[in-house]
């Protein structure tokens, strides 16, 4: 779990560099901005599997404890 929040958060920044990068050129400004909605979708995605609930659990914990053989 722990490969693939980190692929996420990879592929979130890759996508606001290449926004960015699109902007500058000028072209494809409709590209760019999907761009940037998906890599706020995903951040999102990393936060909600990340944040902690108030007994101090996050999702990631929790599905890792329940693959963990006992």
């Amino acid at each position: 779990m722990d490969i693939a929040i980190s692929l996420l958060v990879l592929t979130a920044i890759a996508l606001v560099l290449g926004a960015v990068a699109l902007f500058r050129r000028g072209g494809f400004r409709k590209q760019a901005m999907l761009m940037l909605v998906l890599a706020i979708v995903m951040a999102a995605n990393v936060v909600i599997w990340t944040l902690p609930n108030s007994e101090g659990q996050s999702l990631v914990t929790q599905a890792d404890k329940q693959k963990a053989p006992e």
